[in-house]
């Protein structure tokens, strides 16, 4: 597994790009079914969902925070992302999302810990160190880091 998978919001795109790692628990040994997949939607088309699991001997109720995806013609849910563990951190973290992608960087809070960088080292266990760093295809990191230009469409 990748150090991260994380969530690239670009508010001039209005898209959400996902560094998304998959893994199959049937076809354990498949290059296909196994690794990273960098993907991109519209955020018009992304909402937060919680689900709740009670697991015995597991903590009791469990409670996590995906965010689906959902064609916008028949309204299917074609692909869900982890989002959070805890319920009242994933409520926070999607008020800041919705918050940057309708108002911009301006109307966010300020932040008593400034962003990590998960590529590096410092700070990490001998475990993390050992995971694959967090590599963006160049087309989509250039695209998930600028603003469209005029002649392109969104």
């Amino acid at each position: 597994m990748p150090r991260d998978e994380p969530i690239r919001f670009n508010r001039l795109r209005q898209k959400i790009y996902i560094y998304e790692f998959r893994y199959d628990r049937i076809f354990i040994f498949s290059r296909k079914h196994w690794g990273v997949k960098p993907v991109a939607y519209n955020w018009d088309d992304v909402t937060a969902e919680v689900y709740r699991v009670y697991a015995p001997g597991h903590g009791g109720l469990i409670e996590n925070v995906m965010l689906s995806v959902r064609n916008p013609e028949t309204n299917e849910v074609i692909d869900r992302v982890f989002f959070t563990h805890d319920l009242y951190r994933g409520e926070a973290y999607w008020a800041i999302a919705r918050l940057f992608m309708q108002q911009g960087p301006e109307a966010l809070p300020k932040f008593v810990h400034p962003p990590r960088d998960w590529n590096d080292d410092d700070g990490l266990s001998h475990m993390h160190c050992l995971a694959p760093k967090v590599h963006w295809p160049e087309a989509i990191d250039l695209e998930s880091r600028t603003a469209p230009s005029e002649g392109e469409a969104q």
